[in-house]
């Protein structure tokens, strides 16, 4: 019996794997009047959810920065701290150097370069858009000469990505002042994450702690900017270390509420904190096209909020919204109970307590707690 569950477990496990395994494509490109490969990681799930939609990330030197992309992103997305994501990574190996040609008079892409350039905005992303189901998030990720390649779409007037990933970028001498630029005006949120190491070339880290300083003096409220410097890994190491914390940065708001933000935001609200939660959802939809179920971890944190503050009014709005997300659960009754019996309301506490009993019992919330709290009632009140 033994072996048959750790059997079964192992197959659980290995179908899970195979779900999220590289595919492997061509795409012919008249652009450049030639073909390319491309690695693609579908999510796990992807061919049983077919309703569901993911965002892209766009990996430049797939040829090894690939693995470390969909790695990643496999593991965030599992632990729901990202939303699950199609990896695409685009295989440069005997052509980097043609396809990140730029002029040295504007810094610009110039002939294989502009070939290149052309290729990814119309040929390779509406490829990955007609055949897979995506939604309109893009993420680039670039790693030294790719790195400086992918802000040529960000200065475009409608940027193709609405998150870039540059890690030790060798960047071409006008797009110290190009991109700076570029940022201040943007009029879409947009997430720019740049990185350097001790041991990149002198000149790759002069440019970047230029361009760090100056983009972090940019006031733009579209612009989500993120700078990290490593001590210790070759360029070449360097992505390992930046991808995991770029993802992150990026989809901070995407993650459940965690200890320091219920400390050091939700506590010290001086609107509702269920306004708050709204927002947060809101903000997922808007920014990543999602329409995400609110988690119950973040319920249970506006929750403790509440009773911390002794803010009971907001229990109201905290428990319709946990009906609409939960309704077959005791999760909306319990916080709407909560609400009548904290403003007086005891009658219509006990018997939301009552009503309760029915559902299912979810995060700690028992039939036994809400049979139990409105037989305190009725004691304490008579009824």
């Amino acid at each position: 019996m033994k072996h048959t569950i750790i059997s079964f477990l192992f197959l659980f496990f290995m179908s899970s794997f195979i779900e999220a395994q590289v595919k492997y494509e061509t795409i012919a490109s008249s652009k450049l009047g030639d073909t390319r490969e491309l690695k693609i990681q579908l999510p796990r799930g992807y061919t049983t959810n077919e309703d569901k939609r993911y965002p892209i990330f766009i990996v430049f030197d797939g040829d090894y920065l690939f693995e470390s992309v969909a790695g990643n992103v496999d593991y965030y997305s599992y632990w729901e701290d990202m939303p699950q994501t199609i990896v695409v990574g685009v295989n440069q190996f005997n052509t980097r150097y043609d396809d990140c040609m730029y002029s040295e008079q504007n810094s610009l892409p110039i002939e294989t370069g502009a070939a290149f350039f052309e290729f990814v905005g119309m040929e390779l992303i509406p490829y990955i858009e007609n055949k897979y189901r995506t939604v309109n998030f893009r993420v680039a990720v670039g790693h030294g000469e790719t790195a400086n390649f992918i802000n040529y779409f960000l200065l475009k007037p409608q940027p193709l990505f609405q998150g870039y990933i540059a890690v030790s970028p060798e960047l071409a001498p006008n797009l110290i002042d190009y991109i700076p630029e570029r940022l201040a005006k943007l009029d879409s949120k947009t997430f720019y994450y740049l990185a350097n190491t001790n041991n990149d070339a002198s000149s790759v880290k002069k440019m970047t702690n230029v361009l760090k300083t100056d983009i972090s003096n940019i006031e733009n409220k579209n612009l989500y900017f993120d700078f990290d410097s490593f001590e210790g890994p070759s360029h070449y190491s360097v992505p390992t270390h930046a991808i995991p914390n770029a993802i992150e940065g990026i989809f901070k708001v995407f993650q459940p509420i965690s200890k320091k933000e219920y400390k050091e935001t939700i506590l010290e609200l001086e609107i509702s904190p269920v306004v708050y939660l709204q927002e947060k959802y809101q903000i997922i939809y808007d920014l990543f096209g999602i329409d995400k179920q609110i988690l119950i971890n973040d319920f249970k944190a506006i929750s403790a909020a509440i009773e911390k503050n002794e803010s009971f009014e907001y229990y109201e709005d905290l428990g319709k919204m946990a009906r609409k997300a939960y309704p077959e659960t005791l999760l909306g009754g319990y916080y709407l109970a909560r609400f009548y019996e904290e403003t007086g309301e005891t009658k219509k506490a006990m018997r939301t307590y009552q009503s309760a009993y029915t559902l299912k019992e979810i995060a700690g919330i028992t039939k036994d707690l809400v049979l139990e709290k409105a037989d305190l009632i009725k004691a304490d009140f008579g009824y």
